[in-house]
């Protein structure tokens, strides 16, 4: 069973908290497919990261100590992007004109990281001492960086959703407003759907979110044609809103409280699960 949280706003909406406390309920494994921060407004968690020589963010961090099972970040999160801010403007590689994209890092904790790098961008020297970048893949282009994508990034993909799929409870979380956070997997394996923002979350079974996806337009991001969670919910009448209480920095970061302050919502959630 697939528990997808999905956020109906693109920064903050409140994704994380709610996926964690829906861990603590559940027992469930979490996975976030995809996932990045910036070097600038992220800059301790990337530099708790990159002492360890390693590049992953606080929502996977979060999401493996919630799960409790002691995987790594990179078990949860296969695939980070670090961004920087680019004040100068310009075309933005990967469809961004305000930030740039630095470094991606591929792959499971298991595997040796792949790293790809942007080439027209300076590589703070921080994470060029931290990362073997040496041996990362250079692109240029988003022509290049989707030939690689197809290549490199897809198949770690669909081995996740492989082992998505064969969970027996996984929560999903996807990453800004993307509606489906990963391509390749059965959209019949999603049970239900949780699309949250600040103050509240909005249930929806998941068959009828998949078609949605399916129906909705489609809008350009970070080198790809992507569905947005507004465009899909334009075609979906929510099984029910529930509130979310505001929750203080020390509730938010116990899975506990957070299980407990957002019961009416997990309890709607699951049942919307067992009615699919």
């Amino acid at each position: 069973m697939i528990l997808l949280v999905v956020g109906s706003d693109r920064v903050d909406a409140g994704k994380t908290t709610f996926s964690t406390g829906l861990l603590d309920r559940t027992g469930a494994v979490g996975y976030k497919p995809r996932a990045g921060n910036d070097f600038w407004f992220d800059h301790d968690d990337c530099r708790r990261a990159l002492a360890d020589g390693r590049l992953y963010g606080k929502d996977a961090a979060s999401l493996s100590v919630a799960e409790g099972r002691s995987r790594l970040p990179e078990d949860v999160n296969p695939v980070h992007r670090l961004w920087q801010p680019a004040p100068g403007g310009g075309s933005g590689l990967l469809g961004r004109t305000d930030r740039e994209f630095v470094v991606d890092r591929v792959g499971h904790s298991i595997d040796e990281p792949l790293f790809v790098r942007n080439a027209t961008a300076d590589v703070p020297d921080a994470v060029a001492d931290a990362l073997p970048l040496q041996d990362a893949i250079p692109i240029e282009t988003v022509e290049e960086f989707n030939e690689l994508a197809q290549r490199r990034y897809v198949p770690v993909f669909d081995r996740l959703a492989d082992e998505i799929e064969g969970t027996d409870v996984a929560v999903v979380e996807s990453y800004s407003d993307i509606a489906l956070p990963l391509a390749s997997l059965d959209p019949t394996s999603v049970a239900a759907v949780a699309a949250v923002e600040p103050s509240r979350a909005r249930i929806y079974p998941g068959d009828r979110y998949c078609r949605a996806c399916e129906i909705a337009s489609s809008s350009p991001r970070d080198g790809a044609i992507e569905k947005r969670v507004p465009d899909v919910l334009d075609y979906l009448d929510p099984l029910e809103r529930l509130e979310l209480p505001p929750l203080g920095g020390d509730s938010r970061a116990n899975p506990a409280h957070v299980a407990r302050a957002y019961a009416a919502a997990y309890d709607a959630l699951l049942d919307a699960a067992r009615q699919g």
